[in-house]
C-alpha cells in the first residue's frame, strides 16, 4: 500500500510539474489569437473573448518574418547534419580504433564541455573577424561543426557496436569508409536521433552569436529578428506571438520525426545504466 501512494504522490508532482511547464506556452498559443487591447486588459482570461487571426496574416507585412524563418530553418538544419556527420566519424573512431594519444584526446574533448560557453565568445569573435567571416552564415556554421557532447555520446553508443561485426565486414573485403556508412550508421540511429534533437534546437533558438556575427537584416536569424520586431514595434504583443508560436513549429515536428527512436534510446541508456 505504501509502494502505490508513493506512485500515486509522484505522479502527482510530475502532473504539477508538467502543468507548470506547459501552461506558459499554453497562454503564448491562446494569445496569439487574442487583439492587443486585451492582451494589455487588466482582466486577463487563458481563452479568448474576441477571436482574430490578424496576428498571423499581418505579421509580414509588420517585418520580414518569413525570411527570418527561411534563415533559421537553413542554418539550423545544416549545422544538425554536419555537427551529427562529425561527431559520428569522431567517435567512430575513438571508440574502434586503436592508437597512441586516444584517451588523451578523448579527456581534451570531456574538458571542452565543461569550459563555460560565456568564456570563449570574445576571442571566438575576434578570431572569426579578423579572418573577415562576419556576416557570413560559415560565421555560424564552423564554430557547432564539432560537439563535444556528441562526439562522447556517439563514443559512449559506438563502443558497444561487436567488433566481431566489423572484422567480418573487413574480411569479405569492405573498406573503412563503407563500414562507416553502410554499417556503423545504422546501428547508430537512436544516437542519431537523440542529437538531432538537441542540435537542432540549441541551433533554432541562438541569439548571442548570430546577433553578433550577422550585420545584414536580411540575413538575420529568427532568434534575434524577434527581438528587433519587439523593440522596433513597440507594443504588438499579438505578433509577437503569433511569430513565436510559429517559430516553435519546426521543433516540435523534428522531435515527432525522431521521438520513437529517441525514446528507445533513452530506454537503453537507462537499461544498460
Amino acid at each position: 500500500m505504501s509502494r502505490r501512494i508513493q506512485t500515486i504522490v509522484l505522479e502527482g508532482v510530475l502532473a504539477v510539474l508538467g502543468i507548470t511547464t506547459v501552461f506558459p506556452f499554453v497562454w503564448m498559443l491562446f494569445s496569439a489569437f487574442k487583439p492587443n487591447r486585451e492582451i494589455v486588459s487588466l482582466h486577463q482570461s487563458l481563452l479568448p473573448q474576441e477571436w482574430t487571426l490578424e496576428n498571423f496574416t499581418g505579421l509580414q507585412d509588420k517585418f520580414d518574418f518569413l525570411r527570418f524563418f527561411l534563415n533559421s530553418l537553413g542554418v539550423a538544419l545544416v549545422i544538425t547534419a554536419v555537427t551529427i556527420y562529425t561527431s559520428c566519424l569522431c567517435g567512430y573512431v575513438l571508440a574502434k580504433y586503436r592508437f597512441r594519444g586516444r584517451n588523451a584526446v578523448f579527456g581534451f574533448i570531456l574538458g571542452t564541455m565543461m569550459i563555460p560557453w560565456a568564456v570563449t565568445i570574445i576571442p571566438r569573435y575576434s578570431m572569426f573577424a579578423s579572418w573577415g567571416l562576419r556576416d557570413h552564415y560559415i560565421a555560424l556554421i564552423l564554430p557547432a561543426a564539432l560537439s563535444g557532447f556528441g562526439i562522447f555520446m556517439f563514443r559512449q553508443s559506438m563502443s558497444d557496436i561487436p567488433d566481431a561485426i566489423l572484422e567480418a565486414a573487413r574480411i569479405d573485403g569492405a573498406g573503412e569508409i563503407y563500414i562507416f556508412h553502410r554499417i556503423v550508421l545504422p546501428m547508430s540511429r537512436n544516437p542519431i536521433s537523440a542529437l538531432a534533437i538537441f542540435q537542432f534546437l540549441w541551433s533554432w533558438e541562438d541569439y548571442l552569436w548570430p546577433y553578433l556575427m550577422m550585420d545584414s537584416e536580411d540575413k538575420q536569424v529568427l532568434a534575434v529578428g524577434l527581438t528587433t520586431f519587439n523593440g522596433r514595434y513597440g507594443t504588438d504583443y499579438g505578433g509577437l506571438f503569433a511569430a513565436t508560436t510559429i517559430s516553435v513549429i519546426p521543433v516540435l515536428v523534428v522531435y515527432l520525426i525522431f521521438q520513437k527512436r529517441f525514446i528507445a534510446g533513452a530506454a537503453a541508456a537507462a537499461v544498460k545504466g
